[in-house]
């Protein structure tokens, strides 16, 4: 029953750049600033990656407990409702990976202080608290903003901070642009699974708006979190790149209107590979942003 494949599944592993790009980002002011440290860089990725695997691994236990999950559905195969995965061990696995995260984010704690501790309780409980609890982000059409929020503008800041012990508007910028980008892994995401949500009455932004909306939404989000950052990059001496990165989320758009169902997961992929390749660009940026 508990075979690798349906694990690896559950960790949805194309969304996992989601995770890396606010650490990597974050790093990037850093190294542009002279201040990179290994340590804080380490610890900042593996309790992102941790605390994405836990909140994806709760997702799915979570939303098949409420019934919101069907056999066949349009997305990719889910591990507990197609019964690859008992629920017993998924909520395990979700609770331990989770406790993991919480470990590695206590190593923060001589690093960066105190106050780091109830900065991680937040982040904890957002992660379980995105499907399920008293009111689920992901049900109540909060799900991309979640996003910008703790896959944006917290790791960048937070990853940034740790190494430099700075913040400027310019990491702000930064943040709220990577959390668009990423925001858009969701947008794909609950735009291919609009029917199923709104038959089970799961109330994503797709199923609120219109699942017509969400391609433009998804440009709007390119378009805007390219233009916040675009004084960075024209600093740094290439101001050809965010008018890039803008083009192929357009693209992206494009290519929504013209799939539905199982054809859409390749530019859920695509989408969070565009993030990666933003973020990993702007590391090796030649010279600082400001």
């Amino acid at each position: 029953m508990n075979t690798l494949k349906p694990w690896i599944e559950a960790m949805r592993l194309r969304t996992l750049p989601v995770s890396t790009a606010g650490v990597i980002t974050g790093t990037a002011y850093a190294v542009h600033a002279g201040s990179f440290a290994w340590i804080p860089f380490t610890l900042c990725l593996l309790f992102a990656l941790l605390a994405q695997i836990a909140s994806n691994f709760a997702n799915e236990y979570f939303d098949f407990a409420a019934g919101l999950d069907r056999p066949g559905r349009e997305g990719p195969r889910r591990g507990v409702t197609e019964g690859d995965i008992s629920p017993r061990s998924m909520l395990g696995a979700t609770v331990g990976t989770l406790a993991l995260a919480c470990l590695v984010g206590l190593a923060l704690v001589p690093i960066g202080g105190l106050w780091l501790l109830p900065l991680g309780i937040v982040i904890a409980a957002a992660a379980i608290a995105y499907s399920t609890g008293p009111w689920p982000l992901s049900r109540h059409g909060l799900g991309e903003v979640a996003v910008i929020i703790f896959f944006g503008i917290i790791p960048v800041w937070l990853t940034s901070w740790l190494q430099t012990r700075q913040c400027s508007a310019e990491v702000i910028l930064g943040g709220i642009a990577v959390g668009l980008l990423a925001a858009n892994v969701l947008i794909v995401n609950n735009y291919r699974d609009a029917s199923d949500d709104r038959a089970v009455g799961k109330h994503t932004l797709a199923v609120i708006l219109g699942p017509a909306t969400m391609p433009w939404l998804y440009l709007l989000n390119g378009l805007l979190a390219m233009a916040l950052v675009y004084p960075q990059w024209s600093a740094a001496g290439l101001p050809l790149v965010p008018p890039a990165i803008a083009a192929v989320a357009a693209a992206i758009a494009w290519l929504m209107t013209r799939r539905s169902g199982s054809r859409l997961t390749p530019l859920l992929g695509l989408t969070a590979m565009l993030l990666l390749l933003y973020s990993l660009l702007f590391l090796l940026l030649p010279q600082p942003v400001a």
